[in-house]
């Protein structure tokens, strides 16, 4: 291919890299020149484009660490003496294995009621919420609560308020077996076992599935 006058005056006074970018627009195949600024054009065969440069022009989309959350499903158990679901709190690290902590949220006999009406003793709706920090509570300040409280926040229009994961010391035991809708750890070394690894591992998700 002869190229005209003004494109080889052009070509003459082009960098390199202006040459080979003008070549490129146009359809051409360069060869590996012997110098730097001599380029032999050899066919209008589509350019091969270097792995190199792919990823610059497509640079690979980015996909975020996993992040720790917490993760609450109704189980088919059931406590015996009050009839109590029992529901699985599992607490996922990325890294390490599942931990699984035995938890109740509502009342026995509201488990079926509207769980986004405020005052139901519903369970917590499904959907997500951030996590606030891990309250210490004075001993005997709030004996319905355990030592504990982790506030939670839902991220979706709903009328419960003041939700949170905490003990139920009454789990299982007498008529205030159960939360008002919160996340009742059934055990208080779980509780604290939870605490410590959340501060740990600086948890902010909770997940309700069911």
């Amino acid at each position: 291919m002869v190229w005209s006058a003004p494109f080889q005056l052009l070509a003459s006074r082009a960098t390199p890299c202006m040459l080979l970018l003008s070549a490129v627009c146009a359809g051409h195949e360069f060869s590996a020149p012997s110098q730097a600024n001599d380029f032999v054009l050899n066919s209008p065969q589509p350019v091969e484009v270097s792995s190199r440069l792919l990823a610059i022009l497509e640079p690979p989309i980015a996909i975020p660490d996993p992040e720790p959350q917490l993760v609450l499903n109704r189980t088919k158990r059931q406590i015996r003496s009050t009839g109590d679901p029992i529901w699985d709190l599992r607490l996922e690290i990325p890294g390490q294995p599942s931990r699984h902590f035995d938890a109740v949220s509502g009342r026995a006999h509201r488990q079926n009621a509207d769980r986004d009406q405020m005052g139901s003793k519903a369970p917590l709706p499904t959907g997500s919420y951030t996590l606030g920090p891990v309250e210490p509570l004075a001993k005997g300040a709030y004996p319905e609560l355990g030592p504990v409280w982790i506030g939670i926040e839902p991220t979706f229009t709903t009328g419960r308020r003041v939700l949170g994961i905490h003990q139920d010391p009454s789990a299982g035991l007498n008529g205030n077996s159960g939360t008002l809708g919160c996340i009742g750890l059934i055990r208080e070394h779980d509780l604290i076992e939870l605490s410590q690894l959340i501060q740990v591992s600086d948890v902010r998700l909770l997940v309700v599935e069911d």
